[in-house]
């Protein structure tokens, strides 16, 4: 294996591991949050919703996220749990407040994950 190709593979291997790390937060701190009264926001679709939801979950879409950036409130600083199914839209969604100027956003990833590390 050439010393390129070796470097290539770290650089790949570093950025899924900073991927996976950046999708979503412990479960036990996403649950500290929630249980200390963060916005607990569902950004799944409705039909997923509707299957199932974390109780107190406010459900807007991550599609959504933007043009209903009012729902989230004026202070900036609350924080705020978001989950989806894995953790992407999450993501998707986070990304969206942030550039809003939301600074206490959390990926709280899948609902199932929550869901099994429930406290």
């Amino acid at each position: 294996m050439t010393m390129k190709r070796s470097v290539q593979l770290f650089l790949l291997l570093l950025m899924f591991t900073l991927l996976a790390a950046c999708n979503s937060t412990d479960g036990n701190v996403v649950w500290q949050k929630i249980n200390n009264g963060a916005l607990l926001v569902d950004v799944r679709s409705p039909a997923e919703h509707e299957s199932g939801h974390l109780e107190g979950s406010l459900l807007i879409p991550h599609t959504e996220v933007a043009a209903r950036i009012a729902e989230f409130g004026d202070d900036k600083s609350r924080p705020i749990v978001l989950y989806c199914k894995s953790g992407g839209r999450a993501g998707k969604a986070h990304k969206v407040l942030e550039a809003n100027g939301f600074t206490n956003v959390i990926n709280g990833g899948g609902y199932q994950d929550l869901l099994a590390s429930k406290q």
